[in-house]
């Protein structure tokens, strides 16, 4: 069985980058390297790893990745915290700081 990860990445801009992959440490490896220069990364290390979830059936680890990457901020950040009981009230939308 093929394990698949959802990954969000904190980068030094504090801006956060949703990814999937097959190989989670190869994968770390070559954000963290800058082996993709037109990445999103690339110009935003160092990163670090703030939260993954690990998938069985890549089908729903493709869907979870493209749902989270239209999280508000506040939404992943709540995801991040483990704070689940507050994912239903957060929208996509701005919130005051």
């Amino acid at each position: 069985m093929k394990i698949s990860y959802v990954y969000i990445l904190r980068c030094s801009d504090l801006t956060f980058y949703t990814g999937i992959t097959s190989n989670l440490s190869k994968r770390l490896l070559e954000h963290r390297s800058g082996a993709h220069i037109d990445s999103y990364t690339y110009s935003r290390r160092p990163l670090s790893l703030v939260y993954y979830a690990e998938f069985t059936d890549v089908n729903l680890a493709i869907e979870t990745e493209k749902q989270i990457k239209n999280w508000s901020r506040a939404k992943k950040q709540a995801l991040i915290d483990n704070e689940f009981d507050k994912l239903p009230n957060l929208a996509k939308k701005s919130f005051l700081k």
